[in-house]
């Protein structure tokens, strides 16, 4: 893991400049950083504008006793993506974007919920407080500690293969 980041960090600037320079001489050096900076400054309203959505929808999870796992994966993907578009550049910029967009956000949740469903515990009964059950006493009965065999994460059924590690995405059930 040390390795992929010490690369990531050698890699991906080097790749920004090379990028920054190729626009610059294609537009002229000022309409690239204006270019960059307008993406920033749009980027940042995308993410308050998202965040501020998932912060309603997650509280609204809670309140209903539920696990909002999709909401809090989509909270993370927002918080990368608002450091991707304020870091200079037009790489991070589209790995930014890519992030903040709601379809490609999905398609990024289904796979990390996929890849990391097995490495995730549940203690306890229910979610939302110590003990036996949520706020006032519910308890989440949708979910039943950890992740076993099928993850419905809304949008597709995952259906993680034992043998491979391999994903199956499905409809959902």
């Amino acid at each position: 893991m040390f390795r992929i980041l010490a690369l990531l960090f050698l890699v991906v600037p080097i790749v920004e400049i090379y990028i920054i320079i190729q626009v610059g001489a294609a537009v002229g050096g000022w309409n690239a950083i204006a270019l960059m900076v307008l993406v920033s400054i749009i980027g940042a309203w995308m993410v308050r504008r998202e965040g501020l959505s998932l912060i309603g929808r997650i509280q609204s999870q809670i309140e209903a006793g539920s696990l909002p796992t999709k909401e809090l994966v989509d909270g993370l993907l927002v918080v990368m993506a608002g450091a991707l578009m304020l870091t200079p550049g037009f790489l991070t910029d589209a790995f930014g974007l890519f992030c903040l967009f709601p379809p490609t956000r999905i398609l990024i949740r289904t796979v990390l919920i996929a890849r990391f469903a097995n490495k995730v515990r549940v203690a306890g009964n229910g979610f939302g407080a110590f003990g036996t059950g949520g706020p006032g006493g519910v308890t989440n009965a949708g979910f039943h500690g950890g992740f076993g065999g099928v993850v419905d994460v809304g949008e597709a059924t995952i259906r993680p293969d034992d043998e491979d590690d391999s994903i199956e995405l499905g409809p959902p059930d």
